[in-house]
């Protein structure tokens, strides 16, 4: 089980995973030991979060959001085994979380009536210092 918050909590069948042999530096322990963890978070089939959270996870997962609708979390940072599983864990919770605050709906507001006169005032006198760039009159000619 992992909990997110006060009201949610994952159960075990929605969450599975697999430990490969992590890449980079470890000299023989990464030839014989598999640290790396992959998380898998099966988020379209979970009974947890209302469709609207799935939704947002669907977009903050990006990548990790894999065709069937699970969420794929892979983490090779330390040489532990069990601290990268807390790290996944950790992970997907944040991400869940992020993913159940709604965002504020934005409400269009109009310019004033100060800075559109402004404005105008501004393009009236950028047309007249143009209109001045033609070509000079001579008067005796």
């Amino acid at each position: 089980m992992l909990r997110i918050n006060d009201t949610i909590t994952l159960a075990d069948w929605e969450l599975s995973e697999q430990f490969t042999r992590a890449q980079g530096p470890g000299g023989q322990n990464v030839n014989k030991v598999s640290t790396a963890v992959e998380l898998r978070f099966e988020a379209e089939r979970s009974p947890h979060l209302p469709a609207p959270v799935k939704a947002r996870l669907r977009r903050l997962a990006g990548r990790r959001w894999t065709s069937d609708g699970a969420i794929l979390i892979a983490v090779q940072d330390t040489r532990s085994q069990a601290r990268n599983r807390e790290i996944a864990r950790e992970r997907l919770a944040e991400l869940i979380r992020k993913a159940l605050i709604a965002p504020r709906p934005r409400i269009p507001t109009r310019p004033t009536l100060g800075s559109q006169r402004r404005r105008l005032a501004a393009k009236t006198i950028r047309g007249t210092i143009k209109a001045l760039r033609g070509p000079v009159e001579r008067d005796g000619e």
